[in-house]
């Protein structure tokens, strides 16, 4: 195998964000918490699957763990409610309702319950005539319900946007978040927006959402992962610069204790989330999570890049091609270098080996490829919780196959 170096330019790395943001003093850092679509989606079939179907206990057994088990006291402090909930009709107020059989005591009861936790409730609308899974959407009651959530005690809506055209996106959305503002309570807005066209325009929607949705819903095995990791990595001076407090890309779910990754990928994801400055949001069963999935998502270090307050996404800044010799397969991304600015002058590094090959690949950081103005620095390995000691211009480490290593630097005083 050869191996083909590739500097990438640093355009926007470091330049303060000076872009307007949603004006409700909201998610100021990426907000944390648990979501229920990737592991549960739209299971209602309480009679067999009790314990996994969409149904209030879900929602309690979850926010209990979380309270009990750690997560709230790091920063996850969001249990959100995604699609299913609702009854297949309004009520004849044109009031959405929650199913009386899965929900017996209603949102609100259930908002008041995860609040004693000391956490927060999230729900989960559709922009459209109805929601992806044919529940009533908010077309013509934008209003009505910014008002029943707010009612309801609930401290995030995420707004999807099935079963609705273009120009419903372009008006709709903004309608919503002035509707949220409206109610006076502080409710973090979720957009899926961008997802649904071809040509968001991103100044527009950081003034109108907290956090959006740009790209496939992920699943649970490493090709969506790096699927969404290779997107970003490729349009990031599409969306990048738009990140920051208040605003934040987000590429979906974290599902570190599912099913479809190992121990290595799981790291991956979460230090790659960490670098993007994205929204953690898990989508697993906390009741049965294994200790060394809970270990990473409960890492004191990655989730403090990743609420770093300076707000700033990370970039690509280097990748290598694998040129596969005597082998009938196109040369293939394999390496790929991420950097972050943090505040008070460090720098984080996700160094991503995506390759499947067997063995390890050294991977090397250019301290002038991070764009940063000094070459001496300290390097401490955050994942596994290790100082690895100074170096200079440059510093290099083995990455695992699937694997990654996120180093913080510090420059030397």
């Amino acid at each position: 195998m050869e191996f083909q170096f590739i500097s990438v330019a640093l355009l926007l790395l470091l330049q303060p964000s000076n872009l307007l943001a949603l004006d409700n003093g909201l998610a100021l850092t990426p907000p944390m918490g648990w979501l229920a679509w990737e592991r549960y989606a739209c299971d209602i079939d309480c009679t067999n699957d009790p314990d996994s179907c969409i149904n209030e206990k879900l929602f309690m057994d979850m926010a209990d763990h979380m309270a009990s088990h750690g997560f709230r006291n790091l920063g996850y402090e969001f249990i959100n409610i995604d699609d299913c909930w609702a009854t297949k009709m309004r009520d004849d107020k044109g009031m959405l309702q929650a199913d009386p059989v899965r929900f017996p005591n209603g949102i609100k009861a259930l908002a008041d319950y995860v609040h004693s936790k000391g956490l927060k409730l999230g729900i989960y609308g559709d922009l459209g005539s109805h929601t992806c899974g044919g529940y009533p959407g908010s077309l013509g009651y934008v209003e009505k319900d910014a008002k029943t959530f707010a009612d309801w005690g609930v401290d995030m809506l995420k707004l999807d946007g099935c079963y609705a055209s273009e120009a419903d996106y372009e008006t709709g959305y903004p309608e919503m978040s002035k509707a949220l503002n409206a109610t006076g309570r502080p409710i973090v807005f979720s957009c899926s927006w961008p997802a649904y066209i071809k040509t968001p325009n991103y100044t527009r929607i950081a003034e109108v959402c907290n956090l959006w949705r740009n790209y496939d819903d992920i699943n649970d095995s490493w090709d969506s992962v790096l699927g969404i990791i290779t997107h970003y990595a490729q349009n990031q001076d599409q969306f990048q610069p738009f990140a920051a407090p208040g605003q934040w890309n987000d590429p979906d779910m974290l599902i570190i204790g599912d099913f479809g990754l190992s121990l290595e990928q799981q790291k991956a994801q979460m230090a790659m989330w960490a670098i993007f400055a994205a929204p953690l949001f898990m989508s697993n069963d906390l009741r049965k999570l294994p200790k060394e999935s809970k270990d990473i998502l409960q890492n004191k270090e990655v989730i403090a890049i990743n609420q770093d307050k300076m707000g700033k996404q990370g970039r690509l800044i280097a990748s290598s091609i694998t040129k596969h010799s005597g082998q009938r397969k196109s040369p293939e991304v394999t390496n790929m270098v991420f950097a972050r600015p943090l505040d008070g002058g460090d720098l984080a590094v996700a160094m991503l080996n995506t390759g499947h090959f067997s063995g390890p690949h050294n991977i090397t950081v250019s301290f002038k490829d991070a764009g940063v103005s000094w070459s001496k620095a300290s390097v401490r390995d955050v994942m596994n919780g290790m100082d690895l000691g100074m170096f200079t211009d440059s510093f290099s480490a083995p990455v695992n196959p699937t694997g990654v290593r996120l180093v913080r630097l510090t420059p030397a005083k």
